[in-house]
């Protein structure tokens, strides 16, 4: 058992590893601040572990994970434990040629969102799903995915133009 446990346990760890930067990310823009990222990942993870030899097992673990996350922060909207996002962002690089206050702007608007208009937009275009993966990540209809995702960057488009910015949701 010893043995097996240790396996399991590292076998865990190696997927840890490998996704929690891209887990993180989708967490980071479905909560809005770096701690509600770190919490809703970590909830995550539990509930993977706990499940490891479901989770190991299907056919991508990585999109398991991501779906226990994305239940994990609407368990929070059900709850109503809605933590409202600070102003300050972690230091980080922009892109080539983005201004960083843009940036900023945007994750306020992004975090101003309904929470499924948010899970839409997020995992349509951070996580850069197709309508069907979306769908079946947030558990809804792939029409459902087309209107709250079209809600959502009305919305941050909105935000948008009061900075100037044109390249939100562009066409796909």
């Amino acid at each position: 058992m010893g043995a097996h446990k240790t396996a399991r346990d590292e076998e865990f760890r190696t997927f840890v590893g490998s996704a929690w930067s891209r887990l993180f990310r989708t967490a980071y823009l479905l909560a809005g601040d770096r701690h509600g990222a770190e919490d809703l990942v970590q909830q995550a993870l539990e509930r993977a572990y706990a499940a490891w030899n479901r989770v190991r097992t299907a056919d991508d673990p990585y999109a398991y994970v991501r779906r226990i996350v994305i239940n994990e922060h609407a368990r929070r909207f059900r709850r109503r434990l809605v933590e409202y996002p600070v102003t300050v962002f972690p230091d980080r690089p922009a892109p080539d040629g983005a201004d960083p206050d843009d940036r900023a702007v945007l994750l306020a608007a992004l975090a101003t969102l309904p929470p499924r208009q948010r899970q839409a937009v997020v995992l349509r275009y951070w996580e850069d799903l197709s309508e069907t993966q979306t769908a079946a990540a947030m558990g809804c209809s792939v029409g459902t995915v087309k209107s709250q995702a079209a809600r959502g960057l009305a919305k941050l488009r909105g935000a948008s133009s009061l900075i100037g910015l044109t390249s939100i949701g562009g066409a796909r």
